[in-house]
């Protein structure tokens, strides 16, 4: 019989070994939690056995119990690195299994090229959907995130504001212009706006001075306005004049800069208003004081964030910010009693329970931090001193066996 005990023992230290084995070849993957092994004693016994002379059949294992303490956090500053303080998990829906649902504490997320907020193994972050404004709808359910490509709906420049101050002391120039030969200007200035086809286009003010230094110091110019390379009104230049203190006297308001070439092949074209108010004359270099237009142009995506509520927004080229989600945390009765199924998921059991869903600092869930990553709660210093232990109990075993088959022997070997 202290065969099969000491052969019993030697398992349980072997099993030991395994677990302490795998928690250490885990101890730099992220949001793993340890196990420890736990054994009880055997004993054989009916209602007849007297309690005081019973003796022990060896050890089983009763169960590999998973740790879920909180393991070490790692500052990353990317923003789809979400970490759980506390209680809960992250739920996502895994790839390979329509409508199969695991949870994790790997929070290590990014855009897929399906715009899916997805982790390295290609399962869905699970999110409630949200109201523009981010409050969750009552019986919201969970699921993807996906993030819409553009946000908006392109507006066409209408008007412009430009105000500058022209160099008074520039010298005049001869001869015809030509957009393409800076000798033939003084200076110029470009704009963006957005053309009808919703496209960011440049509006370029070329000046040229057309009249010898007045004494007065009056002084006159003529501006050729481009747009998308294209001239303005059929080329013709508007006058733009200076008093002798350098105020400007025309155009006086707005004034239109008419047909302008829409900057894709066969879109519609559009007119712009030009206010040049505010516009000075002096004997200092050029320089554009405020430029201003009205245009908007549809939003790319240029960004995800989440904050500590778990609301997932996306920013957008044209300044919008569109609410998307919000994280799914879920919660269980008996988190020991998930299964593992490697890679850094868990599902449901019997044991477990149903998972409860909640979001970030709501009652039995931890709070949700962005730009952190949760590391293993494996303590090599504390899986070393039990490998020592396991290791010591193999070998306490193995003695006993050996003990045991040494004293078989002796028996084998009495001749009467």
């Amino acid at each position: 019989m202290s065969f099969y005990t000491s052969l019993s023992g030697l398992q349980a230290a072997q099993t030991d070994l395994s677990t302490i084995s795998h928690n250490l070849a885990n101890v730099s993957t992220n949001g793993f939690k340890k196990s420890r092994s736990e054994f009880a004693d055997v004993m054989a016994s009916n209602f007849t056995s007297d309690p005081r002379r019973m003796v022990g059949s060896g050890a089983v294992l009763q169960q590999n119990r998973q740790q879920f303490s909180e393991g070490s956090l790692l500052t990353t500053g990317n923003s789809l690195d979400l970490t759980v303080a506390g209680d809960g998990f992250f739920a996502v829906r895994m790839p390979n299994a329509v409508g199969t649902q695991a949870y994790t504490r790997n929070g290590s997320f990014s855009v897929d090229p399906n715009r899916f907020i997805t982790d390295s193994q290609g399962s869905r972050l699970q999110a409630y959907a949200v109201e523009t404004d981010g409050t969750v709808p009552a019986n919201s359910a969970v699921g993807d995130v996906r993030i819409p490509l553009n946000s908006g709906e392109a507006v066409a420049t209408g008007s412009v504001t430009l105000q500058m101050k022209l160099n008074a002391a520039a010298t005049q120039i001869a001869g015809n212009f030509n957009a393409a030969d800076a000798s033939t200007y003084n200076t110029a200035t470009s704009s963006s706006i957005i053309d009808a086809a919703g496209n960011t286009t440049t509006l370029t003010n070329y000046f040229v001075k057309d009249a010898p230094n007045d004494p007065s110091g009056a002084t006159s110019w003529t501006m050729y306005s481009y747009a998308a390379g294209a001239p303005l009104n059929n080329g013709n230049g508007t006058k733009v004049t200076f008093d002798g203190d350098g105020n400007m006297t025309a155009p006086i308001g707005a004034f239109a800069l008419s047909t302008t070439p829409a900057g894709t092949a066969g879109a519609a074209q559009q007119t712009i208003s030009l206010d040049l108010t505010g516009s000075t004359a002096a004997k200092q270099p050029f320089a554009v004081v405020s430029r201003s237009q009205d245009g908007r142009a549809k939003g790319e995506f240029s960004g995800v964030a989440v904050d500590e509520s778990g609301i997932i927004t996306a920013s957008y080229s044209n300044g919008d910010s569109v609410k998307l989600g919000k994280v799914a945390l879920a919660n269980f009765v008996n988190p020991t009693g998930l299964k593992q199924n490697g890679g850094n998921y868990w599902t449901t059991t019997g044991l477990s329970g149903q998972a409860t869903m909640g979001t970030s600092n709501e009652n039995g869930f931890g709070k949700l931090m962005s730009g952190t990553i949760e590391g293993s709660n494996v303590d090599i210093t504390e899986e070393l001193v039990n490998l020592i232990a396991a290791q010591r109990n193999f070998q306490a075993n193995s003695k006993a066996l050996d003990t045991a088959s040494q004293i078989s022997q002796t028996i084998f070997n009495i001749r009467a």
